[in-house]
């Protein structure tokens, strides 16, 4: 059924497609009813409290017996600049006064990175898949997740990021282009880090390593799987294309935005979070284009009020819309429909090609 089945009988699932962890969209709902349908779910577990994560691993399990996976962040410990802080706090200061939000606040770190306390949340419930954005924990980290049984994925936008994810002991590598929606999982500072496209990206990586590699980015119907097999990838992961379905917990006006894609222009902007992120462009985006933000995430913590503002078309011109170059594309679809409709346009096509062949 599929070109290569490695990826497969790793995971023991029945398609190659992962649900993107989308951090916020990603929902229990949303990955167990993709990986009861023979791909693999994903939760996106990076800003959220460990008591939380421990809820959603356990409503994920109530509803499904087929591995998922649960991701989390893993970026450096952000520093606080005081000139850079007073700065960026002048840069905003306009908006909080235009909606009457009272005060800037001082920045602090919305969430932490992977920690002792992540480290023993994932000791004790074994997901059995376990990824990371933002590079891979220390070796010694790692050791002690994969003895507790759990595959690791990690994301790479780099052939030089992804032969330090192999050294650094990843099972499996997510070549994430620069066509995929949110944050990049860029973790060095080298030329061209996250700004590689899809197409180039996947080969160059699949013949720098020996692990299997994952093509992310810009990846929305059974065409674009078909392409990543044909590039040498044993699996694709999809994000964008999973924000329209019911079980993504995406916000009203977000869908709207999703569903008047046309020739919508996202780009990448660090205005949100401090970090490279792909979203759909909007007042913000526009006004904060030249300016430097803080650490990730100490931005978030000053921008996070301009995300919730009370207004509808305010909120929408300050809150991020994540989503990727892919984002015309997007089905409004149960997730189970929508990855059969995938497998079979993936499979159909692939079918031709070994025919013609």
């Amino acid at each position: 059924m599929w070109p290569r089945t490695d990826f497969l009988e790793l995971l023991n699932i029945t398609h190659p497609i992962i649900q993107a962890p989308m951090a916020g969209f990603a929902s229990p709902a949303l990955a167990a009813a993709v990986s009861n349908v023979g791909a693999l779910g994903s939760i996106g577990c990076g800003p959220v409290p460990p008591a939380i994560v421990r809820e959603q691993v356990t409503a994920c399990r109530g509803t499904t017996n087929r591995p998922f996976n649960v991701n989390f962040f893993v970026h450096a410990q952000p520093r606080i600049d005081a000139e850079k802080t007073a700065r960026v706090r002048t840069k905003l200061t306009p908006y909080f006064e235009e909606f009457g939000l009272g005060p800037m606040p001082e920045p602090s770190e919305p969430f932490p990175t992977f920690d002792k306390e992540r480290l023993d949340l994932v000791l004790e419930l074994r997901p059995h898949v376990v990824s990371f954005h933002f590079g891979l924990p220390e070796t010694s980290t790692v050791r002690r997740i994969k003895g507790a049984g759990c595959i690791i994925l990690s994301s790479a936008t780099t052939v030089a990021e992804a032969r330090s994810l192999e050294a650094g002991g990843a099972d499996v590598i997510i070549a994430q282009g620069f066509e995929a929606g949110g944050h990049r999982g860029s973790f060095s500072d080298g030329p061209g880090a996250g700004m590689v496209g899809t197409m180039a990206l996947v080969p160059q990586i699949v013949d720098a390593v020996r692990l299997l590699v994952i093509a992310a980015g810009g990846i929305a119907d059974g065409r674009g799987i078909a392409a990543a097999f044909a590039l040498g990838a044993s699996g694709v992961q999809l994000g964008t294309a999973f924000l329209g379905c019911p079980e993504a917990t995406v916000s009203p006006l977000h869908r709207a935005r999703l569903r008047a894609a046309t020739d919508e222009i996202t780009e990448l902007t660090r205005a949100f979070t401090g970090r490279p992120a792909r979203a759909m462009r909007n007042r913000f985006t526009a006004e904060m284009a030249d300016s430097e933000p803080l650490e990730f995430p100490l931005q978030a913590s000053l921008t996070g009020a301009l995300s919730q503002l009370a207004d509808d078309e305010a909120r929408t011109a300050f809150m991020p819309v994540w989503a990727g170059q892919s984002a015309p594309l997007t089905r409004n679809l149960p997730a189970a429909q929508l990855v059969e409709e995938f497998v079979a346009e993936a499979q159909a096509i692939m079918g031709q090609n070994a025919v013609a062949s």
